[in-house]
C-alpha cells in the first residue's frame, strides 16, 4: 500500500512540478512529523515560518501513511523536522527526503538520553534499534528537543537568529513551569500505572513512575497476559488505566470493569503539550 502510495505522489510531483512556486513574500514552510513537534516549532518560529504536521489529529504516528496530496506538499517545504525514531518516520523517511532531496532534515532527538530496550514489531514497522521512540512525553527532552528546533531554525534562517534564541528562552521557560507543577501533583500520586500503549515511558523516568504495558511487543494481551495483568494490577494497587484514541480500549475495559480502576483518556500526541503533561500527573493524583 506505501508504495502506491508513494508511486501516486510521484506522478503527481511531476505534474505539478511545473506550477510557479510560492513567491518570496509568502511565508515558508517547515514540516513536522507530529502535533507535539508542531506545538514546540511554532513557539519558537514564531510567524517567520509556517509549519504543518504530516501525521494529523486522531492519527497513530506508529502506522499511519500519508496522502499523495501530503506528499506533493511536501516540496514546498524548506525543512523537515523529524522527532527521531517513531514508527512513521521509519517507514517513510528515506522515500520522503528522495521525493524532496532539496529539503533539508532536521533530527529534534539529537543529544536525547534515548530509553533502548528489546527492538519489537508495531504492525509491519519496526522500532529501529529497540529505542522507545516517545521522546516528547518528558520535560527534561522537551528542552532538548526545543534547542535542537532552535539550532535547525537558526540553519534554515540565519538573519533571525535572535528571534529564535528569545523564544527558546520562553519556551523553555513554560517547559521549566509545567515541570515544576507535575512535580508538585506527584508528591502524592500513585507511583505505578497501566497504559495500553506505552507512550508514556519517559514521563516516567523523569518522576520515578512504573509504567506497566497492555501491548506485548506491539501486540494485544492474550488470556493468559491479560489474567496475569490483572494479579500485577491488584499487587501494585494500581488505580489508574491509561487509554488513548489511537488504539482499542476493549481489553483496557474488561481489566478496570474487573478491579473497578478509573479509566482515564490521554492525548500524548496532543498539540497543547503543557495542558496534556499536566493533565496526566493531576490523573495520578488522589482526589486531583
Amino acid at each position: 500500500m506505501k508504495s502506491i502510495v508513494y508511486i501516486y505522489a510521484l506522478i503527481l510531483f511531476v505534474m505539478t512540478a511545473c506550477r510557479p512556486s510560492p513567491s518570496s513574500g509568502d511565508t515558508p514552510v517547515l514540516t513536522v512529523t507530529l502535533e507535539p513537534l508542531r506545538y514546540f516549532t511554532e513557539t519558537i518560529a514564531g510567524d517567520k515560518f509556517q509549519v504543518v504536521s504530516m501525521v494529523p489529529k486522531g492519527s497513530s504516528p506508529e502506522t499511519y501513511d500519508p496522502t499523495p496530496q501530503q506528499l506533493v506538499s511536501l516540496s514546498q517545504s524548506q525543512g523537515y523536522l523529524r522527532i527521531g525514531y517513531i514508527g512513521f518516520e521509519q517507514a517513510w523517511m528515506e522515500k520522503l527526503t528522495t521525493t524532496v532531496p532539496t529539503m533539508k532534515v532536521f533530527d529534534t532527538s539529537k543529544g536525547v538520553d534515548l530509553i533502548r530496550s528489546v527492538g519489537h514489531h508495531h504492525g509491519d514497522h519496526y522500532h529501529e534499534g529497540g529505542i522507545e521512540p516517545h521522546i516528547w512525553n518528558s520535560t527534561e527532552n522537551a528542552q532538548t528537543i526545543a534547542d535542537n528546533i532552535c539550532t535547525a531554525l537558526i540553519e534554515l534562517d540565519p538573519a533571525n537568529q535572535t528571534f529564535y534564541q528569545h523564544r527558546t528562552d520562553s519556551l523553555k521557560q513554560i517547559i521549566q513551569e509545567t515541570d515544576l507543577r507535575i512535580r508538585q501533583l506527584l508528591r502524592t500520586a500513585d507511583r505505578t500505572f497501566l497504559i495500553y500503549h506505552p507512550a508514556l515511558s519517559y514521563f516516567a523516568r523523569d518522576y520515578g513512575l512504573k509504567q506497566i504495558s497492555m501491548e506485548d511487543e506491539g501486540k494485544e494481551p492474550s488470556p493468559a497476559q491479560l489474567k496475569k495483568m490483572i494479579e500485577t494490577c491488584r499487587k501494585e494497587n494500581i488505580h489508574v488505566i491509561f487509554v488513548q484514541q489511537e488504539f482499542d480500549t476493549r481489553n483496557a475495559r474488561i481489566i478496570a470493569d474487573e478491579l473497578e480502576l478509573d479509566i482515564i483518556p490521554i492525548q500524548p500526541l496532543s498539540y497543547d503539550w503543557p495542558t496534556e503533561m499536566i493533565h496526566i500527573a493531576q490523573s495520578l493524583t488522589p482526589n486531583k
